[in-house]
Formats: C-alpha cells, structure tokens, sequence
C-alpha cells in the first residue's frame, strides 16, 4: 500500500495537507519546512514548484514564488535538496507546479526525479484533463506516481464523475472558482457544494483547498471531505514570523481556535 493509500485507509476525517513554496521563505528552508510540518502531525505536504506566472494562485503564493526564484530556487536545486527527504519524513509529499515547469525539465524526466526522491504525485492546475488523459497520464502511471485533477463549484457531476474516475490519490475541491486566498469563512453555498460532492459517494477521497485558514473554515471543509489544504494562510506566516517553527506554530494554533 502506497503513503496516500495508507493515509486516506488509517485517517478518514479531518486530514490537514499543508502546501508551501519550495524555496520560501529563504533557498534553503525546503528540508527544514517539510520536517517542521511532519514532526507537529501534519498528514500531508504539498511542495510548491515556483512559476514566474502562476495563474491559479493568489498574491501570497504569487510573491513567494517570485522570492523563491529571485532567491536562485529551481527545479534542479529542489530536487538536489530532496534527495534524502525520505530520511527525515515518511508522510506523503507531491509536487504542486505548472505544466510549463513540467515540460522545461521534461516530463517523463520528471517522473523519474520524483520516483528516485520518494515524492508521491503531482497536482498540476492548469493540465486539463483530456490532455493529461492523452499525453501524460501512461507516463505518470508507468512510474507508479499519482495525479490528483480538480473540481470547482462549478464543475458538472458528468465532469466531476469523469475526473474522479482519471484522478488517483485523492481529488481536489477547490472552494471557489477564484484564485488561492485564505478566508475567514465559508458561506452557505460553497458548504452546499461540499455538501453535493459528498453526496456522490466519490471512489476516490476529497480534500478542500483554497480559502481554508482558520478552525471555522477547516472545520466546514470536512464537515463533508476527508480533510482540508491550506496554502495562504502557511506561505503568509512564513513570511510574518522569524521562524519555520514560528510559522507551523501559528498554522497549528489558527486551526484551534
């Protein structure tokens, strides 16, 4: 059994992923983030790949990209720096990028980087789903890798049903249709979607990004997902405190109270 299959069998509810920028808030804090985060419980890590256009992000994730990659971050220096992760953190990790950065290195070149480094899967916003069907999805799954599609508000249950049957690991519910951004809570609609998606008894598990930063909004989003992704909220308290430490502690104490 793979990391996310045993995360989603041994943990059903209110599993914490937490996305940050490789390479933020300093070239060096990657290690130390991932190990921070796994060693205060964190289920899941979503490594940021920095992308001087990233179209689905908002201006927290768009600045930190822009730092990491002023900060001399790469694809390259990423991967030197994972090569023993396996050793600090056995909790799943997936690459979060762009499907330009994807094929600058190489896409199957890819796959094998991230098989050889112990990273589970990939999210990639803007792959929509009939070209990774066609052209990327034999490469991903000769590798062993997973390929986590997304949903919005606004995706159809034909749409949805389709991209839950290509998805593998765990489908991602974004809140909303707008970019990434911490919320202070979710109304009545967006709650209503999770509601409706939860209804459709998905094969694979759900998890709820964009927006979700505090108790309020983590407890909606899995109120009817396996758990919720924070992005923002993090990569803003990397920014706001003199620590790695400082910042995982402040995303710990934001989601008690």
């Amino acid at each position: 059994m793979d990391r996310l299959q045993t995360l989603f069998s041994t943990k059903k509810n209110n599993i914490l992923s937490v996305y940050f920028t490789a390479g933020y808030p300093q070239k060096n804090s990657t290690v130390e983030v991932i190990k921070t985060l796994s060693d205060n419980g964190v289920d899941l890590i979503e490594i940021g790949i920095p992308f001087s256009d990233p179209m689905a992000d908002g201006p927290v994730i768009q600045h930190s990209s822009q730092v990491a990659l002023a900060n001399g971050m790469s694809q390259a220096v990423l991967f030197d720096q994972l090569k023993e992760i396996r050793k600090v953190t056995n909790i799943p990790l997936l690459f979060m990028g762009y499907i330009n950065t994807a094929m600058q290195y190489g896409f199957e070149n890819l796959c094998e980087k991230a098989v050889e480094i112990g990273i589970d899967g990939f999210i990639i916003p803007d792959l929509p789903l009939e070209e990774y069907r066609t052209l990327y999805k034999a490469t991903v799954e000769k590798y062993g890798l997973k390929f986590i599609l997304l949903i919005t508000p606004e995706t159809s249950e034909e749409r949805v049903r389709e991209i839950d049957a290509i998805s593998s690991g765990f489908v991602y519910m974004v809140s909303s249709a707008s970019t990434t951004g911490a919320q202070q809570s979710f109304n009545q609609s967006k709650q209503e979607y999770f509601k409706r998606i939860a209804d459709m008894k998905l094969k694979n598990p759900t998890l709820v990004g964009f927006g979700v930063s505090n108790k309020e909004t983590f407890d909606a989003a899995c109120a009817h997902s396996n758990g919720a992704i924070i992005g923002s909220a993090f990569v803003r308290a990397l920014g706001e405190t003199n620590t790695i430490s400082e910042a995982v502690k402040k995303l710990l104490d934001d989601l008690r109270k």
